[in-house]
């Protein structure tokens, strides 16, 4: 590797980061501060020159609340699609974002990045996150598979010679694993995780009640009164859209049985994944999952009574981890702190020249 000496010096300099680049949400987190930063992984941008509004910080929240309501000049884009890069100078110029606002508008940084990804993504895309982190600012790019980040951070004994099984229910994908002495036994990744669940209550609304809903009305009834279990009391929800026949403004009232009705074949979806991860596990393994069960993480997992749906599915204990959403975020920080500890669970790309 050519010494680079600016490049050095920058580095002094810099933060170094975890990132969990997600679909629907990106998370930061720096060594010895813990999780800094949580917003959408939207960025609004004009169409004819792809500039991103408001000098460069329409991203985040700032543009999540764009979604939906932008004019015809103006896009609201989510780069990343099923967890893996769709736009790769979008995902740049968030990246970019993001470092920027950790180093507090310095921008002649070169943090160290450690980066989560699908673990059903190909090299070729795991190539490309490298590069998009790259041309954003940082100096070294790491990257290391969701389900071994969420496990590392929520505890599991990941480089014991124990097995654990975590399900990290994210945006675009739910990320499947057992895991035992540093790396994977078995993993998956399944495309069905929150967004066909917002697409499901969406088809509900557009069937049943002939009323058209955006995203962000879709997912604040998943988090309202959706569930994937019978609640101790069942709610309602007034919703408010487009009526499907006349075109104008309506509302109306959807039940929380009905939402369950709806999210039941997703769920479903995600309990088989969880079975064929298990079908494929050595017998030793199987062993210790009798006893430790399945921990649930991920965005996903704040769904009401889903690890009700994925034990009773499965015969086994399942949990939802303490603070599911930053899991892999956490992981990513730990990493930081132990690069030598996970070594053998990581990877990285540097270019030469």
């Amino acid at each position: 590797m050519v010494f680079k000496p600016l490049e050095w010096a920058l580095g002094r300099f810099s933060i170094d980061m975890g990132i969990d680049l997600g679909t629907a949400n990106t998370l930061v987190s720096v060594r010895g501060r813990g999780i800094i930063l949580n917003e959408p992984s939207v960025v609004a941008v004009r169409k004819d020159t792809g500039e991103v509004l408001l000098d460069g910080m329409a991203v985040g929240n700032a543009a999540k609340a764009m979604l939906g309501k932008t004019p015809g000049n103006i896009e609201a884009i989510r780069p990343l699609r099923n967890g893996v890069i769709a736009d790769f100078d979008v995902t740049e110029k968030m990246l970019r974002y993001f470092i920027t606002k950790v180093h507090e508008g310095r921008r002649r940084v070169k943090p160290q990045v450690v980066i989560a990804v699908p673990v059903g993504i190909t090299a070729v895309e795991r190539r490309a996150v490298i590069h998009s982190a790259e041309r954003a600012g940082a100096r070294r790019v790491f990257l290391i598979d969701e389900p071994m980040a969420a496990g590392i951070g929520i505890g599991l004994p990941v480089i014991e010679a124990h097995g654990s099984l975590i399900v990290d229910i994210g945006g675009g994908t739910t990320e499947i694993a057992v895991l035992a002495l540093g790396g994977m036994v078995t993993s998956t990744s399944l495309r069905v995780a929150g967004d066909e669940l917002d697409d499901a209550i969406s088809n509900l609304l557009r069937r049943h009640h002939n009323l058209l809903i955006g995203e962000q009305t879709a997912e604040r009834i998943k988090l309202t009164i959706g569930s994937a279990w019978p609640m101790e009391q069942e709610l309602s929800m007034e919703v408010k859209g487009r009526d499907s026949v006349t075109g104008l403004p309506r509302k109306t009232t959807v039940t929380s049985m009905e939402v369950r009705e709806a999210l039941n074949h997703p769920v479903r979806l995600i309990c088989e994944a969880v079975r064929g991860v298990l079908e494929e596990a050595p017998p030793e393994i199987s062993a210790d999952l009798c006893d430790s069960g399945v921990t649930l993480c991920g965005g996903g997992a704040q769904l009401y009574g889903i690890a009700n749906a994925v034990g009773e599915t499965l015969g086994i204990p399942a949990k939802v981890a303490d603070d599911p959403l930053t899991a892999v975020a956490r992981g990513t920080g730990v990493f930081l702190e132990k690069l030598e500890v996970f070594a053998r669970v990581l990877s990285s790309e540097e270019e030469d020249s």
